[in-house]
């Protein structure tokens, strides 16, 4: 009789350990994993537009820095300095909040949502206003401002690089849907370019300084 009584609780329990691993492996299969190419995809994505920044303020005067079109506009300093805010922001809210927010439902179009992020962000024709606390002060010299976004964009490939389960997590956005971390990096990127574009149409300005 003990013997059997025995036998029936180590059964019990492993049934019960075996279901809950069953039960872990469901969950696991049910969450999307940031594939390899995803995250060369967004990391080129950051380098791309990393790129576009710098190019697009490269060797400019102090006057083509400071020139407005108009005195409602930023200025290409102050465009950079608004980027440089946003991406301040952005990747750290992703690393702390986005990171500790409740899972996306499992049936989530991954794809779909990255195209849309990369697409909407960047569309200059969809004008919005900043929020206060991203709006340009002068802060830091011009040059000052473009070696902090740079730390910054360091930081957020780093992130994108290093870290597990971007998918895993979501957090509402302006898009009217969340979005996980790793579409919060590609929303960064997008914006920049966003931006970018902004500075080209200040440099394209008929009155833009010539030196």
């Amino acid at each position: 009789m003990k013997i059997a009584k025995v036998w029936k609780h180590a059964t019990s329990s492993t049934l019960t350990r075996l279901a809950l691993a069953l039960l872990a492996v469901s969950a696991a299969a049910g969450a999307a994993t940031l594939t390899e190419v995803e995250k060369k995809e967004g990391l080129a994505q950051l380098d791309r537009t990393r790129r576009g920044v710098i190019e697009a303020t490269k060797g400019l005067s102090e006057a083509q820095w400071k020139f407005k079109p108009s005195p409602d506009r930023w200025s290409v300093a102050e465009v950079l300095e608004h980027i440089t805010l946003a991406e301040d922001f952005l990747v750290e809210n992703t690393s702390k909040k986005v990171m500790q927010a409740p899972a996306g439902k499992s049936d989530r179009d991954y794809k779909s949502t990255d195209k849309l992020v990369l697409g909407a962000i960047a569309d200059r024709t969809q004008r919005v206003q900043a929020p206060e606390a991203l709006h340009p002060t002068g802060r830091w010299s011009p040059q000052e401002t473009l070696e902090r976004f740079l730390k910054t964009r360091e930081r957020t490939m780093e992130f994108l690089r290093s870290t597990p389960d971007l998918r895993d997590h979501v957090v509402d956005s302006p898009l009217g849907q969340p979005l996980d971390a790793y579409q919060w990096l590609l929303y960064i990127s997008a914006h920049s370019e966003r931006h970018t574009k902004q500075i080209l149409e200040v440099k394209a300005a008929p009155n833009f300084p010539k030196q």
